[in-house]
């Protein structure tokens, strides 16, 4: 009788995992489907999207944004897309500088030209609570040795340290010789990346910050030479250039090459050039671009050279001299390159 029971048993278990195949596959099928019909709405929803991007009455793609009144207008035809859209400001409003800097409740964004990318926490001086009542005599004596002890932790390690110091000279640096707060930037992540490959060991910190302003004045295109990055450090010109080189060579960063062009307006403003002189200069520039007579020439002495034809060109009465200081070359250099470009652009100037 057991013996029976048992293969009962063992059909119904056949019968049993066949059914449960069959819900499996069933299942399989219905996710499938489900999935193929999601792809089907996403694939809907982003053609919907590509639609909005454009006017559904003249097709244009000049939309206007009204966030005062939270419409969307087609700047062609004027038709509303949208009544309704979602202002994703803070609710506050503010009306002045200093409205807008006590309201908001958020911190400076993240730089990588402090030390600690402004992530770390800062406990400030003022002695009194939420309600503005004096603190007590051991709250304040607590509060000043909390306060201590996280300007102490937030230079913990010898690399915070590196860092903290080299900021700060780039700091300096950058407000010395007019540096834009990008420019800033990109010099301190190339300082990082120094730092992180074991360039800084050994050398000076001040050294490789210099360097690392003057590279990222180079890929910027920034009018900033070395002499004038190197005057305004602590350091020699050869040390910097010394510098200078080795990121190049162990960063692998590609220099683009220095275009006369950016140094026209700079000399241009300190010597007083007229607007219409500059843009002669200019053209002089390109026409020697495309006739390769720039090519393997000091972009200072050409810039300067231009510069000076220019102004015989256009009467106006500097000399070789005034050109040439405020360029930062010798008078020998802007004669050598007045006289290169005037023979192989063939212009009609006096020796």
């Amino acid at each position: 009788m057991k013996y029976f029971t048992r293969l009962a048993t063992r059909e119904q278990y056949i019968l049993l995992s066949e059914s449960v195949m069959k819900n499996i596959s069933a299942s399989v099928l219905r996710c499938q489907t489900n999935r193929g019909e999601e792809g089907l709405s996403k694939k809907e929803s982003g053609v919907r999207q590509r639609l909005v991007d454009k006017c559904p009455e003249c097709g244009s793609a000049n939309l206007v944004h009204d966030y005062d009144t939270g419409e969307t207008v087609c700047g062609d035809c004027g038709l509303v897309l949208y009544e309704q859209m979602m202002d994703k400001g803070p609710e506050w409003r503010a009306f002045t500088q200093e409205e807008k800097a006590s309201r908001s409740r958020v911190g400076v964004p993240t730089s990588y030209s402090v030390h600690d990318k402004g992530l770390s926490t800062a406990i400030s001086q003022v002695d009194r609570d939420a309600f503005g009542r004096k603190l007590p005599l051991s709250t304040r004596l607590q509060m000043w040795r909390l306060r201590k002890w996280q300007i102490r932790s937030r230079v913990h390690s010898s690399v915070d340290r590196n860092l903290a110091q080299a900021m700060a000279e780039l700091d300096r640096l950058s407000d010395k010789v007019y540096i834009p707060p990008p420019i800033k930037e990109k010099a301190a992540v190339i300082y990082r990346k120094a730092l992180d490959k074991g360039l800084v060991r050994g050398r000076s910190i001040a050294a490789i910050a210099a360097a690392a302003l003057y590279a990222g004045c180079r890929v910027s295109g920034t009018p900033r030479t070395l002499r004038e990055i190197a005057e305004a450090s602590l350091v020699d010109k050869k040390d910097v250039a010394r510098c200078y080189r080795l990121l190049l060579r162990e960063l692998e960063v590609h220099m683009p090459i220095a275009d006369p062009l950016t140094y026209v307006s700079k000399i241009a403003e300190r010597t007083g050039i007229s607007g219409r002189t500059q843009g002669i200069a200019i053209q002089i520039l390109r026409e020697a671009r495309k006739r390769r007579a720039a090519a393997g020439k000091d972009p200072m002495g050409l810039a300067a050279a231009a510069l000076y034809i220019a102004c015989l060109q256009n009467n106006e009465k500097k000399t070789q001299k005034d050109i040439a200081e405020a360029a930062g070359v010798t008078e020998v250099t802007v004669r050598n390159r007045y006289k290169s470009l005037k023979k192989q652009l063939k212009l009609e100037l006096p020796d």
